[in-house]
């Protein structure tokens, strides 16, 4: 996607072919920053502390750490020490344990002194498929925008929740993917984009993103979204997910469930848009088996934010000294999801539903 006129990634091979450069997502969306990424330890603290987030991203960013780690030490141990460091950053987005494995299984039959190019390759392979994928998810979920705007005759509202946008993936993006397909074909969408409390990823990225791309949006708070399909102004949800169980069960970041609940309440639709990386067919109850991640209390009790002067504060919201939790995702169950945008189409939120698109799983299963 494009920033003042020049295309970017949000994450790319740096020119040296050692290390990687990534946006730093915490500086947004006042300042637009790339951060080097040079060890195993850069791109662990650059997940953990979401200066990279989004699930493909986290996937795609821990692949290259992998490949960071092993220019220090190539051996058994250190591959098995790098793969441990870095899934232990973020529990609760598949897509970062998937792409280890992937790496990893391919590293074991690599000599050690052709590990680090051979990983900095698969990872930089990783990349590309996510931007094909998310490409792919945009064209299918365009479909879902532009039959719903011929069928209406008007614009069509797009409510999205966090950020699952080109900065949660390499390029494109996942739920915003369809709203950049359909824009650029000249499909009239509005996207009315949640906040997204506690870290405000809707207010500062989705908006920025939307920003730059010149599609129409509106920032509303989080608990605006039911009131406004009560009173018919959205047409379809789209969100993103960290992790989708084998049928159809959608983690996403917390609040996604209530929009969910208010959809199905009030005949919306309800999209969640994915690549297959996302899919974790291991498990099948979401609310049971998906762990979440508890982050720091200090999201929920403070805010740092510009000044009228152009600086930055960091002020404290929440009444001193009362406990606080801060669960960063929730699960939404298959039965409130109309349907999930995949790479490969739109499927059912059921496990028939999803192996129709994946027929391979079912030969392994």
């Amino acid at each position: 996607m494009k920033i003042d006129g020049k295309p970017y990634r949000t994450i790319l091979p740096a020119g040296d072919g050692a290390s990687v450069a990534v946006i730093d997502q915490t500086r947004l969306p006042f300042a637009f920053e790339l951060r080097t990424l040079a060890s195993l330890d850069d791109a662990a603290v650059a997940i953990r502390t979401m200066v990279v987030r989004g699930a493909p991203l986290i996937g795609v960013t821990a692949a290259y750490g992998l490949a960071l780690g092993l220019r220090a030490d190539a051996s058994e141990a250190g591959l098995d020490r790098a793969v441990a460091t870095l899934a232990a950053t973020r529990p609760t987005a598949i897509n970062l344990r998937w792409a280890l494995d992937r790496v990893a299984a391919k590293l074991r039959t690599v000599p050690e002194a052709e590990r680090a190019a051979f990983a900095y390759a698969e990872a930089g392979r990783i990349a590309e498929e996510d931007v094909e994928s998310c490409h792919a998810i945009g064209v299918h979920g365009a479909r879902i925008l532009s039959d719903l705007h011929r069928a209406k005759g008007r614009p069509i509202n797009v409510l999205t929740h966090c950020n699952a946008g080109w900065l949660a993936t390499v390029d494109w993006g996942t739920a915003l993917a369809p709203i950049y397909v359909a824009h650029d074909a000249g499909v009239p969408v509005h996207v009315f984009v949640d906040e997204t409390r506690p870290r405000n990823q809707g207010a500062a990225l989705t908006a920025f993103e939307l920003n730059a791309h010149g599609v129409p949006h509106t920032v509303i708070a989080d608990n605006a979204g039911g009131h406004l399909m009560q009173h018919g102004a959205i047409d379809v949800c789209i969100v993103g997910s960290d992790r989708t169980t084998a049928s159809g069960d959608v983690c996403n970041k917390i609040g996604t469930y209530l929009k969910a609940l208010a959809a199905s309440d009030n005949r919306v639709p309800f999209y969640a848009a994915l690549p297959f990386s996302t899919i974790d067919w291991s498990l099948d109850d979401g609310v049971a088996e998906i762990p979440i991640e508890e982050r720091d209390g200090r999201e929920v009790t403070h805010l740092t934010g510009r000044l009228a002067d152009g600086g930055f504060a960091t002020i404290e919201v929440v009444s001193p000294g009362s406990p606080v939790a801060n669960p960063a995702f929730d699960v939404t169950p298959a039965r409130l999801v109309t349907g999930i945008i995949t790479e490969r189409g739109v499927a059912s939120a059921d496990v028939e539903g999803l192996l129709s698109l994946y027929p391979e799983r079912r030969k392994a299963a």
